[in-house]
């Protein structure tokens, strides 16, 4: 039984791991991101809109994989639920902003 506790443990530990390495990994994407659309704005790059929403989409997707890699570690189901929210409203902005990626593009060409 207290082999199944450490391992337990250890699993839990690797799964925070890499849901704040995916959580940083959004923000790290979204900061640079954001620096490099201000200095596009500066430039006035025609292209600085279609840079942008393409940094947040995957900026959302690596926080999305965060949160699915939280749904391995949640004990209730009322934590579940409000996971289950976050990854909903996560998955429609990225929905939307790949469309808006889309238009985007099909007005530039």
């Amino acid at each position: 039984m207290e082999l199944l506790n450490q391992i337990e443990t250890i699993f839990q530990l690797v799964v925070q791991y890499g849901i704040l390495l995916m959580e940083c990994v959004g923000v790290i994407i979204l900061l640079f991101t954001a620096v490099k659309s201000i200095w596009g704005i500066m430039k006035r790059d025609k292209n600085v809109r279609l840079t942008l929403a393409k940094g947040i989409a995957l900026s959302l997707e690596f926080k999305l994989g965060g949160e699915v890699l939280r749904t391995v570690i949640v004990r209730e189901w009322s934590e579940l639920a409000i996971l289950g929210a976050v990854i909903v409203l996560r998955g429609a902005l990225t929905f939307l902003i790949h469309w808006e990626i889309k238009t985007e593009e099909a007005s530039l060409k």
